[in-house]
């Protein structure tokens, strides 16, 4: 029961010391996969999907999204560590399944200790800290809307570089975002960005080395739990100053308002 709603809420508390890794099935594993990408999805297609009507998901452009970037992640976050001489076996599939999947739902349930893996896939669990989950989901971070808005409009200011006369407004599956919106959105990865690069500015000012201070501040404001550096997977915030786990703590209730 404790499991269940640490994962469909994204929590990521266990009633174990070791979180999911005190569970030795693979079973176990696969099935909270699942359910935490269920969870890291907009729950009004999970309407769509009780009723009967699986479509919403597929014409979803988030949806497409959040799952193309699951995939890429997973996929080179199992290379990466194979090519560092590890064992191609189910084991590897599966732990890195799972820390990708458990990391951009932000829930943080671990399965190994992924500090150990090499430093390239500790850097790409750090940007899904700030990824996060989709809208409408449990999950936190920027959301993969968001993100998605972003990319975009990059993408249109560099072909207006080589067509400057051409319109190219920014569209989110056939649907055109108004400017409005789309400044709205960058103003808030902006601020998100801001807030994050201040608050490890602060922990780094109270002795935390850099890699400590980046990983606490992604993971309380994206409402991951598990950082990076001495905050990482089988690690906790008990030795952070007491300043720092107010900081810490005031970083968390901003992540969940969403900033706005």
């Amino acid at each position: 029961l404790c499991t269940t709603f640490g994962t469909l809420a994204t929590g990521g508390f266990s009633p174990r010391n070791a979180s999911i890794a005190a569970y030795a099935s693979p079973y176990v594993h696969y099935i909270i996969i699942l359910f935490m990408f269920i969870a890291g999805v907009n729950f009004s297609l999970h309407y769509w999907g009780l009723k009967g009507r699986f479509n919403p998901y597929f014409a979803n452009p988030e949806f497409r999204f959040f799952t193309g970037v699951t995939l890429l992640t997973f996929v080179c976050i199992m290379a990466i560590r194979f090519l560092h001489g590890e064992t191609l076996a189910e084991d590897l599939f599966r732990s890195s399944l799972f820390q990708t999947v458990s990391i951009i739902t932000t829930t943080g349930f671990v399965t190994q200790d992924y500090e150990k893996w090499p430093l390239v896939t500790r850097l790409v669990l750090l940007a899904l800290m700030f990824i996060g989950g989709c809208t409408s989901s449990t999950g936190g971070g920027i959301k993969n809307v968001r993100i998605q808005v972003l990319l975009r409009f990059i993408g249109t200011e560099v072909r207006k570089i080589f067509q400057h006369h051409g319109v190219f407004p920014v569209k989110i599956g056939e649907r055109p975002v108004s400017e409005n919106v789309v400044s709205n959105i960058i103003a808030f990865i902006v601020l998100y960005l801001l807030i994050a690069s201040f608050g490890v500015l602060f922990m780094a000012g109270l002795g935390l080395d850099l890699d400590t201070a980046l990983g606490a501040v992604a993971a309380t404001l994206g409402n991951v739990g598990p950082g990076i550096g001495t905050v990482g997977a089988v690690e906790n915030y008990s030795h952070i100053p007491i300043a720092g786990k107010w900081g810490l703590s005031v970083l968390m209730l901003i992540g969940r308002l969403e900033i706005f």
